[in-house]
């Protein structure tokens, strides 16, 4: 049996699966993959006292560990994503910020390599086509409408490794720019927009499948304009991604989307830059320069927040001990969720048989104690 992978059983630890908690339980991985059944021969590793959650999967992340996904060499990037993998995101989208579409395109291209090699799960293009009053921490000589024949160029120079594109698709073209997208299977993703309750359902009707960190970047509701805020959070065919960092959102408008849209349509976020797992400075995000204070990231010009310093093992833990939301909730909301918008839910998002073997070991107050990617640990839970 020389060319069988070794086999080892995480046992003891409450596992979270898409079925629900299993006290006791045990994961099996041999080799990079989880198996259904342990040879005789496996060892034991006693995680008593642990939870053991799939990996995380974070489809919206500019960077971290100081370095950025929109301007740093393929080095650098791994950097980022290596510190990410660190705090439990064995999955990861790579996304950009607005710039020109010929810099764009050669970004996308950059991306593109490193998601063949399996080193990220693909690219998010925020920008250009964004509103200028929503526009955030994007330069706004930069901004364009929506043309479908732009957003084209750039889908096709990220080589198949476009996921999701963020548009506002109030502007000139913006819901034929929406159709194209789905037609290549590419996620139309509504955020950095001023558009109306009624727009934002035109857009969900061409095709639109996701809000770019809901509530961010947007129209607030208002009783007789409810925005795109409302159109959102009622339609089923729409994912709401949350920033749960404590300072995008209020804990009750976290709450609000939970319960309104369930935690089967919430994606957890980072919107991370370079920042995160790096610590406070000065840093840049696309062309404009960012000082994090506090942990917090704010344009030098304007103080508009700019992304986050959020990593997803915080998010996971604020959003069961601050929030009080069930750990199963927060699971499917931060691995499940994701891993079935970007396509990839039969390799990765839960611990189930014949998928890679991506976990995360939490201990009982949900830290971060061991992560393995691929069956392979990035963060030993043996120290």
């Amino acid at each position: 049996m020389s060319g069988r992978a070794q086999s080892t059983v995480l046992s003891g630890a409450r596992v979270v699966l898409p079925t629900g908690i299993v006290a006791g339980g045990r994961v099996i991985v041999e080799g990079s993959r989880i198996a259904g059944s342990a040879h005789e021969d496996s060892g034991v590793l006693d995680l008593s006292g642990h939870w053991i959650v799939p990996g995380f999967v974070d489809m919206h992340n500019h960077g971290g560990g100081g370095a950025s996904f929109t301007s740093g060499t393929a080095e650098e990037v791994l950097s980022g994503v290596r510190t990410h993998r660190e705090h439990g995101t064995t999955t990861l989208v790579a996304s950009t910020v607005t710039g020109g579409l010929d810099e764009l395109a050669r970004r996308a291209a950059l991306l593109a390599e490193l998601t063949q090699q399996g080193e990220i799960a693909g690219v998010h293009f925020e920008g250009p086509f964004i509103n200028p009053c929503r526009k955030g921490a994007h330069k706004e000589d930069l901004l364009r409408d929506p043309d479908p024949a732009e957003v084209r160029k750039l889908i096709d120079a990220a080589h198949g490794a476009a996921r999701m594109v963020t548009l506002a698709t109030e502007l000139p073209g913006g819901l034929d720019s929406v159709r194209l997208l789905a037609e290549h299977g590419v996620i139309a993703a509504v955020g950095h927009t001023d558009s109306t309750y009624e727009q934002t359902r035109q857009a969900i009707d061409a095709g639109a499948t996701v809000a770019t960190h809901l509530y961010n970047a947007m129209p607030g509701l208002e009783h007789r304009a409810p925005g795109p805020i409302a159109a959102l959070l009622e339609d089923e065919r729409v994912t709401v991604e949350l920033i749960n960092d404590g300072t995008h959102l209020h804990p009750a408008m976290l709450e609000l989307a939970f319960h309104h849209a369930g935690a089967h349509r919430v994606a957890l976020i980072t919107d991370a830059m370079d920042a995160a797992g790096f610590g406070d400075g000065t840093y840049h995000l696309g062309p404009l320069e960012v000082e994090v204070r506090d942990g917090v990231a704010r344009l030098v010009e304007g103080g508009s927040i700019a992304g986050s310093t959020l990593t997803l093992d915080t998010a996971f833990k604020r959003s069961v001990t601050v929030d009080r939301l069930p750990v199963e909730s927060v699971v499917q909301a931060i691995s499940a969720n994701p891993a079935k918008l970007l396509g990839l839910y039969d390799q990765v998002g839960s611990l189930e048989p014949g998928k890679y073997a991506d976990l995360v070991v939490l201990d009982a107050e949900f830290d971060v104690k061991g992560v393995m990617r691929r069956g392979e640990w990035i963060v030993s839970p043996l120290g």
